[in-house]
């Protein structure tokens, strides 16, 4: 049976291959055979237990019946085979129940997990980043009362901040917090779009909630984080009374039907009480501790699901006999063929895998560079790997996810009428993968961030940096026989985007501020394209050497011959196919959005708001 979730023998490559373990004793137990094994148990769990949760979760979803939120019952198995096998805090430090594994390896876990039913991994991830909020930030009670639990899964966790007039505005939202003698507080308000908000998988679920002290300054200023557990926790560690969350509503979804987007009313039917979490008025600050993990898992998710679109696609399009070989002509006594050999299938696969794989190496690359900040002991290096993976969070989260979008819809297109129906999965994968351009702020958002915050963070010393690192991959590939041509156009890539960079930035800062923020998520595409373009460099001056190993030289006919019954020619060969699509193909229409951002047209701002039509 075809596996369908990710390419092991990639996401092998991209481990030991091309990106490559932090060298540091903190990680000296997770050699070659360990991380295998681990890869190993990650695929088996969300073969057998999480991907039978796929349709169940889209076709039974979540019911909110007499004031009760139940999931699928399929997915309480996968739950507690999930926890039992300590994956949750897989990444986090023994002392807090994790098992100290790298984020490296544990992006390798999740892309299996995830891929298996995003859905149903938005549980974990956000169970997760709560845990992370109260190990930062909790004081020690409320570490002692929640963390343990939450990180083991038996306690759920969420993020609200949404409400129904505030929006991405999160300076905007209207709930209160009032302080009571016992130091705790009196919570009033509305969430909507709550992920995870309410479900019976746990027995508790805790939630970190954004709310505004009376009399605290308006906007962000005055936003403060508080602790606000759906059942009260007793000293003993026992549950105590409901703690008046009411769940009020369940989003009717394009996709995700698996996971219940809430809506919750805080203090309407009774006093609800949540401890401050962290500082008063600093609660956006905390936040965004969570919402830079989210943001990350977010990218984790477009990927996931775009490399199962990808796998899916690619075993139909093996199977699948349709129409006869071009190259037979007019041959009556031609037979039909599989549809991977038709041109335009295999352009659409080309592009399925090169976004996939570009996915799959910037992903794990960004979760080396979070190894490096946990456990390096050189500050220099820790302070400049923090910046990088700043620079890189919008191209993660923002450019990963529009392109994962495009890559389900191109296993739609392969699959043909069938993939628009509900009987195959791309159909459901891309109505899943719908919602992450827009989770945790839209790729709008993080585009602006990009060239509002990224570019002159460090008085732009971060993005240099980030430029270097690919400079350093374009130096190291020169020496590399046979890639020469790619080396010469990703050089010129880079060149363009750093100078492209220094116009926006500039433009940014100055009367011209609507016409840098008209063109920001132009610029988010090309530094995304030209990012991709160096993972394929990257990948393909690996490839290289060991092809040329496995078959004695580039030539083409010395490939073919060797590929069709060497897997490991074969693979390799791919690589610098897939290198050549995407930097001959693909990049160069990254140049004339270059000059159309460069050109600035100000149609953006000039457009009447009258002129988009009439009612």
């Amino acid at each position: 049976m075809a596996q369908l979730i990710a390419d092991r023998r990639d996401v092998d490559f991209v481990l030991h291959e091309q990106i490559g373990m932090v060298d540091h004793e903190s990680f000296d137990e997770f050699n070659k055979k360990t991380i295998d094994l681990i890869v190993s148990e990650a695929r088996n769990l969300a073969i057998k237990e999480i991907l039978p949760t796929f349709k169940d979760g889209d076709e039974i979803g979540c019911k909110l019946e007499n004031g009760k939120v139940t999931v699928p019952e399929s997915f309480k198995r996968a739950w507690n085979l999930y926890c039992e096998g300590e994956w949750l805090a897989m990444c986090d430090d023994p002392e807090v129940g994790g098992q100290g594994m790298p984020k490296l390896v544990g992006c390798a876990a999740l892309e299996y997990m995830v891929g298996a039913n995003s859905a149903f991994m938005l549980y974990y991830g956000m169970t997760h980043g709560a845990a992370k909020l109260v190990e930062a930030f909790g004081t020690e009670d409320q570490k002692k009362r929640y963390m343990k639990k939450m990180f083991a899964g038996v306690w759920g966790g969420t993020m609200l901040l949404t409400e129904s007039e505030a929006g991405s505005d999160v300076g905007a939202l209207t709930t209160t917090a009032t302080k009571k003698a016992d130091g705790t507080y009196s919570i009033q308000g509305s969430k909507i779009f709550i992920s995870a908000g309410d479900h019976d998988l746990c027995e508790n679920i805790i939630h970190p909630v954004l709310a505004r002290i009376d009399g605290a300054p308006a906007g962000t200023r005055g936003i403060s984080l508080f602790l606000v557990p759906k059942y009260h926790v007793n000293d003993d560690g026992n549950l105590g009374d409901f703690n008046n969350i009411v769940c009020t509503g369940l989003e009717h979804k394009m996709g995700i039907h698996g996971n219940a987007t809430a809506s919750l009313s805080l203090g309407e039917k009774g006093e609800c009480i949540g401890t401050l979490l962290g500082e008063e008025n600093k609660g956006m600050a905390a936040m965004f501790r969570m919402m830079n993990e989210a943001r990350a898992f977010v990218g984790i998710q477009g990927f996931a699901v775009a490399s199962a679109a990808y796998m899916y696609a690619l075993d139909y399009s093996r199977n699948r006999v349709q129409g006869k070989y071009l190259l037979a002509g007019k041959d009556p006594a031609a037979k039909n063929v599989t549809i991977i050999r038709h041109p335009d299938v295999k352009r659409q696969l080309l592009n399925m895998k090169v976004y996939t794989e570009g996915m799959r190496s910037l992903i794990y690359y960004y979760g080396k560079c979070s190894d490096i900040v946990r456990i390096t002991d050189d500050e220099r290096l820790r302070a400049d790997t923090s910046a990088l993976i700043e620079v890189l969070t919008p191209v993660v989260k923002g450019y990963v996810t529009d392109k994962a979008l495009e890559v389900c819809s191109h296993g739609v297109q392969v699959y043909g009428g069938y993939g628009y129906i509900s009987e195959y999965p791309v159909e459901q994968l891309m109505r899943d993968s719908r919602i992450f351009m827009i989770y945790e702020g839209t790729n709008g958002i993080q585009a602006m961030d990009l060239i509002g915050r990224k570019l002159g963070m460090n008085k732009g010393k971060s993005f240099k940096y980030f430029i270097d690192q690919m400079r350093k991959t374009i130096e190291e590939a020169k020496v590399i026989e046979g890639i020469e041509a790619l080396v010469e156009k990703v050089d010129h890539a880079v060149s363009r985007l750093e100078a492209l960079a220094q116009k926006i930035g500039q433009r940014a800062r100055s009367e011209k501020v609507l016409n840098a923020y008209a063109f920001a998520h132009p610029f988010l595409e090309v530094t995304g394209d030209v990012t991709f373009a160096w993972m394929h460099l990257w990948r393909a001056s690996v490839a290289a050497p060991r092809l040329v190993e496995k078959v004695g030289s580039l030539e083409k006919k010395a490939v073919a011959a060797k590929a069709e019954k060497n897997k490991d020619a074969a693979f390799y060969a791919g690589q610098i196919e897939s290198a050549r699509f995407f930097i001959h193909t693909l990049l160069p229409a990254a140049y004339g959005k270059m000059d159309a951002i460069l050109e600035g047209d100000s149609c953006v701002e000039d457009i009447l708001d009258v002129s988009f039509g009439s009612k």
